[in-house]
């Protein structure tokens, strides 16, 4: 069987840059190991089926190369723009693992709505966990619950930032590490999962949502960042982030690539 596969990038900066998404709007007949393979072959950091629900809001089934997501932004955002910007429908949310996540467009940017209920949970770990993976100097740590785990690392300039060279095989040993730099309302980051098969993200909305709920832990209620991430590897993005409540927005543009024919 043929089916069409929608190749985007998501979170770009203008035209150039963002992070490569995959969306099969008719998965018909696959299973899970199927679906599985499918984002395997792709090699992006996500891969996204779009499975239609009796009550209109569809099931999005987001893989990563090696594993299914409860929850991820990037692949969100990127399916709602095909849905509804690219596409002709209508959606107002999209259901995940986590549950159902509004969507909106407002101009020429996506977002989508999602909930804070992350776990902030002991990290006093964390800074000699990061040591051993050659990231050191870190000023502030955080672990959040996502429900995958985020370890956070907070560095004091975008310059150690972007010289990190971490080893990948002690990174492997949690499902994501997120590391940044911020100037006032200006962040760099870097995210690396090695774990997921994909050593360094290009833009990551779910660590920003997990960055979100490590702040408001620190004491900020709500806030707005804008993260650039990508740069190390040739792909700068932009992801736009408020949140205050029990809500953190994350934002940003999308980009066509192509629509490739799958075959299986």
């Amino acid at each position: 069987m043929e089916r069409d596969c929608t190749i985007v990038r998501v979170f770009t900066r203008g035209e150039s840059g963002g992070n490569h998404l995959g969306v099969i709007t008719d998965p018909a007949g696959l299973d899970r190991a199927e679906m599985q393979a499918i984002a395997a072959e792709l090699g992006f950091s996500e891969t996204t089926f779009v499975e239609e629900q009796p009550d209109g809001v569809p099931l999005i089934r987001i893989f990563t190369p090696v594993d299914e997501l409860p929850f991820a932004g990037h692949p969100l955002v990127g399916t709602a723009w095909v849905l509804t910007v690219h596409g002709t429908g209508t959606q107002t949310a999209l259901r995940c693992g986590i549950g159902d996540v509004a969507i909106r467009t407002v101009g020429e940017m996506v977002w989508i709505d999602a909930p804070i209920n992350g776990r902030v949970v002991p990290a006093d770990d964390v800074g000699a966990y990061l040591d051993r993976a050659g990231i050191g100097g870190v000023a502030a740590t955080s672990r959040v619950l996502l429900p995958k785990e985020y370890v956070i690392g907070e560095l004091a300039t975008f310059g150690e930032v972007a010289a990190l060279e971490p080893d990948m095989a002690v990174l492997a040993e949690v499902f994501g590490v997120l590391i940044y730099a911020r100037d006032g309302d200006h962040v760099l980051a870097r995210f690396f999962a090695p774990g997921t098969g994909v050593d360094e993200d290009p833009a990551t909305g779910s660590a920003a949502v997990a960055l979100a709920t490590a702040l408001q832990e620190r004491g900020e209620p709500s806030g707005s960042l804008s993260i650039d991430q990508g740069e190390s590897i040739g792909h700068p993005s932009r992801i736009e982030l408020r949140w205050a409540g029990d809500t953190a927005s994350i934002g940003g543009t999308v980009v066509l690539d192509e629509v490739r024919m799958l075959r299986g």
